[in-house]
């Protein structure tokens, strides 16, 4: 469910119609339905409160600190992966005692950092990273938590650059050596094993593979026990799929269905780490039309959103729904299928300003005519849009817009050109 509709021939989030929202702050322009964000945190919270889990927003999908502070108030915690990604958690006011630090490759500094700011959990990745855990704890006289990131070896459920839980990623303990690297640290003082975490990989759209790792996760933590860890919570990461194409994802109740009974069996505390479930459908990018070009038999549509803008269709292949914010008489909602040629379309590549073969939002996709001027929505770009974006090419980053009903908020400003040399060094 999402926020976003065609009226009268012209696409609104929540009461706002897009072309104001276009003139008054310019494109590219990201768009956040606040009612989206909300609704979609409430469906976590509800589908799993069985068990009462720590639903912890993940900053990496979007770490707007308005939007971040949404959650919080929510009554959210964190999933970090970095010292920044710590930071603007706590700028957004998350207590210390509601984030999980996560992440392959955590320097001393992030550690000593989340130490004092009093991180719930720390995710280990590494036999390396544990002891480097304990090193810091035994310095700064602290006991710190963690949980055991395990790889289970499930099937490719994703794109091979989201997969997480395939042999040969650099994420997780291998699931057949984790007990032997977990007896090593039974009688460290300075660090205790409390935890299980199995994220999968994202997005998924179905069930089953978190039923398989449940299914391992039982056994393991039963062994893990048996080595003398307390192991009472179960952290089982995020990777709920959203509609990128059609209605494809499924609701969070699915997944709880097959979550919850593990996590009851198991008798730990469930943490989650959603985050494109929260805010990937709840965000659109906006961007204008600049020209339009026939060129080998192919026709282009150029517009002011590059790949420095969103970069997944060039970084993952990834499918995003674009459609004109106010499409001719004829054409007045978007199709049901965006892949085959609908009446009064024609095939196209939406591509950006960015001196690059692979800037694109879409290739070989069915849209109806359009002109220099026109709005396009690409639709489903409130997760990893923003946050993967850059300076890339000299362009300032977009501006950042939430809406809430009739009324709408500058949440992020236009970069300028000085933003882009602010940090270097005068010579």
């Amino acid at each position: 469910m999402d926020h976003f509709s065609y009226r009268n021939r012209i696409l609104h989030c929540d009461d706002v119609p897009v072309p104001a929202l276009a003139e008054k702050y310019g494109t590219p322009l990201y768009v956040y339905s606040k009612k989206t964000l909300t609704h979609h945190l409430k469906q976590i919270q509800t589908a799993f409160l069985a068990v009462n889990p720590l639903v912890c927003y993940s900053i990496k999908t979007n770490g707007n600190i308005h939007i971040a502070k949404l959650m919080v108030d929510g009554g959210a915690g964190c999933d970090v992966t970095s010292g920044g990604e710590l930071f603007r958690a706590l700028k957004a006011g998350c207590p210390g005692e509601k984030i999980v630090f996560a992440g392959v490759g955590k320097t001393d500094a992030e550690l000593r950092m989340a130490f004092e700011a009093g991180v719930f959990l720390f995710n280990v990745e590494s036999e390396g990273e544990l002891f480097a855990i304990a090193d810091v704890a035994k310095s700064m006289n602290r006991v710190a938590k963690v949980a055991l990131r395990v790889n289970p070896d499930l099937p490719p459920k994703t794109h091979a650059k989201t997969d997480t839980s395939v042999k040969g990623v650099k994420f997780g303990l291998d699931i057949d050596t984790v007990l032997e690297f977990a007896a090593k640290v039974v009688k460290n003082p300075h660090v205790k094993v409390v935890g299980l975490h199995m994220h999968l990989g994202s997005p998924i759209l179905s069930a089953d593979p978190y039923r398989q790792g449940i299914e391992k996760g039982l056994i393991l933590i039963d062994k893990l026990r048996a080595q003398g860890h307390q192991i009472n919570v179960w952290n089982m990461g995020g990777g709920f799929g959203i509609h990128y194409r059609k209605q494809e994802a499924l609701p969070a109740s699915a997944f709880a269905e097959v979550i919850v009974p593990g996590i009851q069996k198991s008798g730990c505390q469930l943490v989650l780490e959603p985050g494109r479930f929260i805010v990937g459908n709840a965000g659109l990018l906006v961007s204008r039309v600049i020209y339009t070009k026939d060129s080998g038999g192919k026709h282009f549509v150029i517009q002011d959103a590059a790949m420095n803008d969103l970069v997944r269709p060039t970084l993952y292949d990834s499918f995003h729904r674009i459609w004109p914010v106010a499409p001719a008489a004829d054409l007045a909602a978007p199709p049901s299928d965006y892949e085959i040629a609908n009446p009064g379309t024609r095939k196209v590549d939406v591509v950006g300003p960015v001196c690059e073969s692979g800037d694109f939002l879409a290739k070989d996709r069915y849209l109806p005519p359009v002109q220099s001027g026109d709005l396009l929505a690409t639709f489903s770009a409130g997760a990893y849009g923003m946050s993967m974006s850059s300076n890339y090419n000299g362009r300032p980053r977009a501006a950042e817009i939430l809406v809430d009903g009739g009324e709408h908020h500058l949440i992020r400003r236009r970069e300028t050109f000085d933003d882009l040399i602010r940090p270097e060094v005068e010579c």
